[in-house]
Order: C-alpha cells, then structure tokens, then sequence
C-alpha cells in the first residue's frame, strides 16, 4: 500500500527500502504508524510524520491562451455537459468512480483530438462539439500500459538511446577496421547477434496449458550477442556490458556524449535511474513504464502546443515518486504544454493550475460538472465531494 491514510489504519507496517530497484530489497523500518512515523531511515516515515511532503504551490498559473471547448458531451453517463480545459495550465479532472472522468477525457476529448491532429480513426464518445483545436498540434496519452510486449523491448530502444549506443560502437577503430556498421550491433537483424536466441538473451520454452517460461540461452549466456561482436568495447565495455548497465552506471560513462547523456539523464529525472538500460519491458511496472513514456517526451525538442493526457498515473506510486512525478509534469508545463490528468489522489490535485470536477455520485447519480476552478475555489463549492475532501491538504 501507499496511500497515507490506509497504513496509518494499519495494525502493523513493514517497511522496504529504503530505494527501489538494486537499491532497495531491505526491511527499513517495521512496527506501528508510528513507529515507522518515527524512524529516520524510512522514507514513508518521512510522509507519515510530515517532515516531507508535497507542499500546495504558492501560485497556480493563469488561463491566458485560450481554452479546448467540449459542447454537449453525452457518452454512457454524461449528461450534456460542456467542459472547458485551459490552454498551457495543468489540468485534473475529478470525481468519484463511475461518475465519467474517463468518457469525457478518453473517450471523448482525446479521441476527438487524435482524430483531428493525427488522422486517427477512433470512435468518438457523442458529443455536440469541440472548439479550440488550433491552439494544439499534438495530442499524447501517456498511460501504464507496457511499453513492449516482449523481452526484445527495453527501455533503451523504447527512448531512441540504443541508435545512437550502436552508432558509437560502430565508430570504434576497431569495428571500423573489422567493417562494421551499426547493424552489427543490433539484436533484431542476424550478424551481430546470438543466433541460438535470435538476440533474446532468453530461449521461450512452450509449456501447453501453463504460460510460456523464458530461460537464459546457454550460448550467449544472455549477452545477446555473439562472440565478434562482444569483442569490440568502449572504455572496457561490450555493447552487453552497456544494456546490462542502470541509468546511473550510464550517466557516468557517456556523461561527455551529449546525445546520449540527454536521453540518460531524462530516465533519471524521471526517477528511473536505478533500471537497467536493457532490462526486459515485461518486467517494468506501470508506474516505470509511464515515466519511460514521459522520459522519452521530454528528451524530444518541445513545441509547446502539445496536449499530454495522463489517467491516473499515480497507482501503484509511493509519495515520493508522486514527487518526481510532479516534477515531470512541471517540466512539461514549464515548456509551454497542456497537462489533463485523471486522478483521485488529493496531493496531486491540489498541485493542479484548475479542476474539472464530476459527478455528484457514480452511474446515473453521476454525469454532472459539480466544480470547476482553482483547488481553492473547487474546495469552497459545497456541491463538490472533491472540494471537501482537498480542503484539509489546502491548509
């Protein structure tokens, strides 16, 4: 569990830490609330004793550049409603379960736009219709949906980190005098790669009735790669030696290379910096695989006419990547862009610049804008059940 107010119902907490990936795997701390409250070691203890927190901003930017309209939305439990989202502000759209966050943003908003902007070929929830389309020329939605399906997939290729690793390896003396091109190292094109397991590093065994098993090829011994290629280094590394790297290890040795230190060091804002560069996509989290989506927009050059839907993207985070978060999001805000999040969690709306708040209840009690505003304002609106929650974390 992360959220604050379940482990402070708790009878008894444990604790692990304190980082994530290789730098966790401990018991930090394990007793009460608090107990954990009291312990220095423990980063959750932190957030329960409120020595750190996530402080409400000091000023919220202000809606200046014009609005995306939704007229007349009336898909599944909506019922007519017109929604305005500010140009350039940070957006959370808020409600309880069923009362339509989701059609109005997703079904709706977002498929109207990929329509519009990318020739996309969605079905639009009904609505009356949409203004404001020319205030944006991109439209994202970054989910937790994995970023690949399959152990070729990594966070590397998924950034564009890996063209330009396979072009500096190709620009050693010595692939240049054995006449290798980039491709050679690549694992999904025969050359460089094991041939025993295609580049996998893992051979797929088929077990009937039972999911399929992956086991390490006793060829390349999963290095991916097959002994020529293995033979060219940089600075003492193999291109194996590179993917089996984290985001930090990374950083140090191609700190001077800025097309590669760039696209590191946004996994490492991001809070990634503990994941390996070629670590399988199928055992990324949620929460990782969203912020390798974000890493992988904020190392792209901005245009700051991009609009970035995100649906809930705090499940599964602990307070402290709720911050990185934040942060992300800031930067993506700071460059000009429009951010429209989905969320239930109180300490990131009461981040946001304005709020969209549905419902009263969920179903056919819902269907309704109770709210909208500031989280102040939304926080004075008696109608809204949002508002009485946020008001303590205002404080």
């Amino acid at each position: 569990e992360h959220d604050l107010e379940t482990i402070l119902a708790a009878d008894h907490v444990v604790d692990l830490g304190p980082g994530a990936g290789e730098h966790g795997g401990f018991v930090v701390a394990q007793g009460t609330p608090e107990e954990i409250s009291r312990s220095e070691a423990s980063i959750t203890g932190h957030f329960l004793s409120g020595r750190e927190s996530i402080p409400v901003p000091r000023k919220r930017r202000k809606a200046t550049r014009g609005h995306i309209q939704v007229t007349g939305a009336q898909e599944n439990n909506l019922r007519k409603v017109d929604a305005a989202f500010p140009i350039g502000l940070f957006t959370c759209v808020t409600g309880v379960s069923g009362s339509g966050k989701s059609t109005l943003v997703n079904e709706i908003l977002y498929k109207a736009l990929a329509n519009q902007l990318h020739q996309g070929v969605h079905v639009v929830g009904r609505h009356k219709g949409i203004k404001g389309l020319e205030h944006v020329d991109k439209v994202i939605d970054i989910d937790q949906a994995p970023i690949g399906r399959t152990p070729r997939s990594n966070p590397a290729t998924y950034t564009g980190l890996f063209t330009p690793l396979r072009d500096l390896f190709s620009q050693l003396p010595e692939s240049k005098a054995r006449g290798y091109t980039p491709g050679r190292f690549s694992f999904n094109v025969k050359g460089g790669r094991c041939e025993k397991c295609e580049g996998d590093g893992v051979l797929k065994i088929e077990m009937h009735f039972l999911p399929d098993i992956y086991v390490t090829c006793e060829q390349c011994k999963g290095k991916r790669y097959n002994r020529e290629t293995l033979e060219i280094h940089y600075k003492g590394h193999s291109v194996s030696d590179v993917l089996a790297m984290t985001v930090e290890e990374a950083l140090v040795l191609f700190g001077p290379i800025p097309v590669l230190a760039n696209k590191l060091q946004t996994l490492s804002d991001v809070g990634l910096g503990y994941i390996r560069l070629g670590q399988s996509a199928t055992t990324l989290s949620g929460g990782e695989a969203q912020r390798v989506k974000l890493a992988r927009e904020l190392s792209k050059r901005p245009t700051g006419r991009t609009l970035y839907i995100l649906d809930e993207p705090t499940t599964g985070l602990h307070l402290k990547d709720i911050q990185k978060l934040l942060e992300v999001i800031g930067r993506l805000m700071d460059a000009g862009n429009t951010v429209v999040v989905i969320e239930h969690n109180l300490d990131v709306i009461k981040t946001a610049d304005h709020i969209i708040d549905l419902g009263p209840e969920g179903g056919a009690e819902g269907g309704l804008v109770i709210a909208t505003g500031t989280p102040e304002e939304v926080s004075r609106n008696k109608a809204s059940v949002t508002g009485r929650y946020l008001r303590p974390y205002l404080k």
